[in-house]
């Protein structure tokens, strides 16, 4: 017979809770677009940095009076589609809605740089406004992160 120390034998307690917190990641919010997951019910973000990143979209992407009990959450965007008369006074419009919108909403986000584009290629009076907004976030890390967004004009 041997003889054994019951130290070196098996996985201590603390061992094991490491072990199972290292294989549990918690999610930090749902995905958007709505979409199904093989882990859970919906598509999840487990990074916080994607979920801002998620929740800054919603914000800019969102007008006032979608968001049931917050109207006046979102930038307003849309509304400035229909009333482009130069790029530089939508330019203007928009630069400031989406710095009210994120002060208001996200202030921990730092906006940088702002870029605008029309892209008309299937007729001249209409066309797609795709606007490129850098930021940061410093209580994260993040230096410099780009959205791309895309507002269809009527």
């Amino acid at each position: 017979m041997g003889s054994y120390n019951f130290k070196s034998s098996g996985k201590t307690v603390s061992k094991i809770r490491q072990e199972v917190q290292a294989r549990t990641v918690i999610p930090v919010g749902i995905k958007t677009p709505l979409r199904q997951d093989e882990k859970n019910l919906f598509g999840m973000h487990y990074n916080v940095v994607d979920q801002v990143h998620d929740n800054l979209r919603n914000l800019l992407l969102t007008n006032w009076g979608e968001r049931l009990g917050f109207y006046d959450f979102g930038a307003n965007l849309r509304e400035l589609t229909t009333e482009i008369s130069s790029i530089d006074a939508f330019d203007e419009a928009a630069i400031g809605r989406i710095r009210d919108a994120v002060s208001r909403w996200m202030p921990f986000v730092n906006l940088k740089d702002f870029v605008s584009e029309i892209d008309n290629q299937n007729n001249l009076h209409t066309g797609i406004i795709r606007i490129t907004i850098t930021y940061s976030i410093p209580q994260l890390g993040i230096d410099s992160k780009a959205l791309k967004i895309s507002l269809y004009a009527i």
